[in-house]
């Protein structure tokens, strides 16, 4: 018995590096062959950074496309994109949590001190125009993220490891990729960390890409457009009629890190944790989980008494 389950170990760990090791070389290599067809695209404007969201998409979905439907045998919809009935309710409430997530982070600033807001030239319609905008911009770098972070090298490692220690893995990679960014710090850190966790927890709690992607477009698009605030210390954007203004401590609000790195965002990640795994409501559905996830429950090949393919 003991052998059998070493055996069965062995095979199970294989299964889950033989599929994180070709993903990221095929991630790799359909990057760095989209960046070399576009090389002069690829500035630092809003436009450049865009189209380098979009290669990311684009390759990590191929990459996981690719090795669904060879390795796997099932469709690219297991990936968590299928275009299911519960995609809507996905959507709205996954944006939902996002943006009200942000704007915890908000009311706590401004209820200590920290946050303020000074008039600027605009107008309502113009305000408008530049949210429309901003969430168009932010859209792209969400789900590339999502389906790079939270995707097929993640799902495959979950169902090999177990979903806790895939996800603080995971985040802690995610993590590391914000280590150049501007003005980060420790806390700032813990938050992207954070942030890593909540975005695990809305895929696994509902094995749907477009749960979590809109999570992550919600905060996103709530700080950087409503709020006029840095997005992981980047300032893409500047909302017409009002400015923001920091006050005391770095601690409490990010400082030009923005809320990302403050205490007031570590309260509401933790807040949007505890609400995306402990809500009823948030769940598989019946059709996401007709599709067969890679990270759901392991099938038996009943040739070999191994992981099934």
């Amino acid at each position: 018995m003991v052998e059998n389950r070493d055996g069965r170990g062995r095979a199970t760990l294989r299964w889950g590096a033989v599929r994180v090791v070709l993903y990221a070389g095929l991630f790799v290599a359909l990057l760095a062959a989209s960046e070399l067809a576009l090389p002069a695209a690829l500035d630092n404007t809003n436009s450049g950074l865009l189209l380098g969201s979009a290669l990311t998409l684009g390759a990590a979905f191929v990459a996981a496309a690719v090795l669904l439907l060879t390795l796997d045998r099932r469709t690219v919809g297991a990936l968590g994109l299928a275009w299911t009935p519960a995609v809507p309710k996905e959507l709205a409430l996954g944006f939902g949590i996002g943006v009200g997530s942000i704007a915890l982070t908000a009311l706590i600033m401004y209820a200590a001190g920290g946050l303020r807001y000074t008039a600027q030239p605009g107008d309502l319609r113009g305000w408008a125009a530049a949210a429309v905008r901003t969430l168009g911009m932010l859209a792209v770098p969400a789900f590339a993220e999502e389906v790079l972070f939270r995707g097929y090298a993640f799902q495959a490692t979950a169902r090999v490891t177990g979903p806790l220690a895939a996800t603080v893995a995971g985040s802690a990679l995610f993590a590391a990729v914000h280590a150049n960014n501007p003005s980060v710090g420790p806390l700032g850190f813990v938050n992207i960390f954070l942030a890593g966790v909540l975005l695990s927890a809305a895929y696994l709690k509902t094995r749907s890409l477009w749960f979590a992607g809109a999570l992550h477009l919600g905060w996103n698009w709530g700080m950087a457009g409503p709020l006029d605030l840095p997005v992981s210390g980047i300032e893409l954007f500047d909302a017409p009629l009002y400015d923001p203004v920091l006050h005391g401590s770095r601690w409490l609000t990010g400082g030009m890190f923005g809320p990302e790195g403050g205490v007031a965002g570590t309260i509401a990640f933790v807040t949007a944790i505890l609400i995306v795994w402990r809500l009823r409501s948030i769940r598989e559905s019946p059709a996401m989980k007709a599709l067969r996830p890679i990270v759901d429950v392991a099938e038996t090949d009943e040739k070999t008494g191994t992981e099934g393919r």
